[in-house]
Formats: structure tokens, sequence, C-alpha cells
């Protein structure tokens, strides 16, 4: 299971990303992100695009392995905190 610290960058910065804009609530933060709590209010049944793991069987397994596709997503959640500031 890809490991998540839960810092929700990626959370913050959904409206920079066509793929994710459709969850921007209007300032570049996804709908379903609690900013009290920092979380997910919808994590269980978060959409499919947030869902780590099961992007990577089944969209990416053939082009990466697992350890190179968590290095990736590490890789862009870095990214997102350093924008984030």
């Amino acid at each position: 299971m890809f490991p998540c610290n839960k810092c929700g960058a990626c959370c913050r910065l959904v409206g920079r990303n066509p793929i994710t804009s459709a969850l921007d609530r209007g300032d570049g933060v996804c709908h379903y992100y609690d900013d009290s709590a920092r979380v997910c209010s919808i994590y269980e049944d978060r959409p499919f695009i947030c869902r780590i793991d099961e992007g990577y069987d089944a969209l990416y397994k053939s082009q990466f392995t697992k350890d190179e596709f968590y290095q990736l997503t590490h890789n862009f959640c870095d990214l997102s905190r350093a924008l984030l500031g």
C-alpha cells in the first residue's frame, strides 16, 4: 500500500490538473478536503484518481514496477508541497 503521509498537498492542488479539475471547489482545493482536519472527508469512497494503488494496478503496472511508481508519486508529493510553500 502506498505510504501516504496525509499532508493534503495533492488535495489542495486539484485545480491545476485537468484530470482532477472537476474536484475543484473553486479555489484549487478538492471539494472533499476538510480544511480543519486536513484530511479527505470521503477517504474510503474517494474517486479513482485518488486511489494510488488501484490506479497503479489498472493503469501503470505494465510501465513501472510498484517501487518505481511509488517513487514517482513521492516526487509528485514533494513538488506539490513545494508549490504550496
